[in-house]
C-alpha cells in the first residue's frame, strides 16, 4: 500500500491511498468465498456451488462493493499509523479509481486538533472582570453584581475575542451537517418537513445553513479553547466523579444507558469542561 499526505491551508488533511492490485484480488477472493458459503444455487447444496457460478449470480459489481467496504477501514487505519497523524473525526472518502485489473486509489479527508495559541488568557479575563461597570446584553452592570451566567458569558467573550484558531473546513461542515440532522429529527417529530419549517420562519435553506455555520464556528472555537486550557492546566476527572454524576440521575433506565463507554466519555468531557469554567471564574 502506498499513501501520501497533503495538508490543506485550512488544516484539512487529504490522504491519497493506493491499494495494490494484489491486495484487491486477495480481498475479492475472500469476499467471494464468504458469499459462496451463503448463496443457494439450484442443483447444488447450500455453500457447495462453484465460485464461478456464485460470482455470476451475485455480480462482480456487488462483490467489488463489498471488497471496498472491507478494504477502506483497513487501509485508512494503516495509513493513519503510517503517516503518524491523530484524526479527530471520521474521514470523508472519495473514490479516485476502481478499475478492474489495476491498483485502486481513494482519497480520505480528515483533520487533527487545530493549533490553539492561548496567550495570556488569564490576564485578559482578569481585566474584563475587574471591578467597575461591564456591558451585558441586558444593560450595564456592576461587575461585583454579575451572576454566574453573566461572568461565564464575559469569559467566553474574552476567550473568543483574544484567541485565534484556524478551523478546518471539514470540521465546520461536519458540525453544520450534525445541526441539520438534528433539525430534521425535530421537524419529523412535529410532523413537519424541513421545507415547511423554512417557510414558517421565512428563511431559505442557504440562510439557515449560513446561520448554522456561524454557530458551528463559534461553538467549535470555544470548545477547542476550553480543551486546550484543560490540557494546559492539567484538569482531570476521576472515575469516582463520573460515577457520582451517573448515580445522581433519578431514572434507572437512563442511569444504565449512561454507563455505556461512549456515554461515560461524554460525561467525562462535560465534567472536565465544568472544572475549567469553575477555574476561570476564580481568576
Amino acid at each position: 500500500m502506498i499513501s501520501a499526505l497533503n495538508k490543506l491551508p485550512d488544516g484539512t488533511i487529504e490522504l491519497t491511498i493506493t491499494i495494490p492490485l494484489k491486495r484487491v484480488k486477495t480481498s475479492y477472493d475472500e469476499v467471494l468465498k464468504k458469499q459462496a458459503a451463503k448463496v443457494e444455487i439450484k442443483g447444488f447444496r447450500k455453500g457447495k456451488a462453484p465460485q464461478k457460478l456464485v460470482e455470476q449470480k451475485i455480480g462482480k459489481n456487488a462483490l467489488y462493493e463489498e471488497v471496498l467496504k472491507t478494504l477502506i477501514p483497513q487501509v485508512y487505519t494503516e495509513t493513519v499509523k503510517e503517516q503518524n497523524i491523530k484524526p479527530i473525526l471520521n474521514p470523508q472518502i472519495k473514490v479516485v479509481s476502481l478499475q478492474e485489473g489495476k491498483d485502486w486509489q481513494i482519497k480520505a479527508l480528515t483533520c487533527e486538533l487545530p493549533e490553539v495559541k492561548l496567550g495570556d488568557y488569564r490576564v485578559e479575563i482578569k481585566k474584563q472582570l475587574a471591578p467597575g461597570k461591564i456591558w451585558t446584553p441586558d444593560k450595564e452592570k456592576q461587575t461585583n453584581k454579575l451572576t454566574r451566567e453573566d461572568k461565564i458569558a464575559q469569559i467566553f467573550k474574552v476567550l473568543a475575542g483574544n484567541i485565534q484558531i484556524k478551523l478546518p473546513e471539514i470540521l465546520v461542515e461536519q458540525e453544520v451537517n450534525r445541526m441539520f440532522s438534528r433539525l430534521i429529527d425535530q421537524t419529523n417529530q412535529l410532523g413537519l418537513t424541513v421545507e415547511q419549517y423554512l417557510t414558517s420562519t421565512g428563511k431559505t435553506n442557504q440562510q439557515l445553513r449560513d446561520e448554522y455555520r456561524q454557530q458551528a464556528e463559534e461553538t467549535l472555537k470555544l470548545e477547542l479553547i476550553l480543551v486546550q486550557i484543560a490540557e494546559k492546566e492539567k484538569v482531570t476527572v476521576t472515575e469516582a466523579e463520573v460515577e457520582k454524576m451517573i448515580e445522581a440521575v433519578p431514572d434507572e433506565k437512563v442511569r444504565i444507558g449512561l454507563k455505556a463507554p461512549d456515554q461515560q466519555i461524554y460525561i467525562r468531557q462535560l465534567l472536565r469542561k465544568r472544572k475549567v469554567i469553575d477555574n476561570l471564574l476564580k481568576i
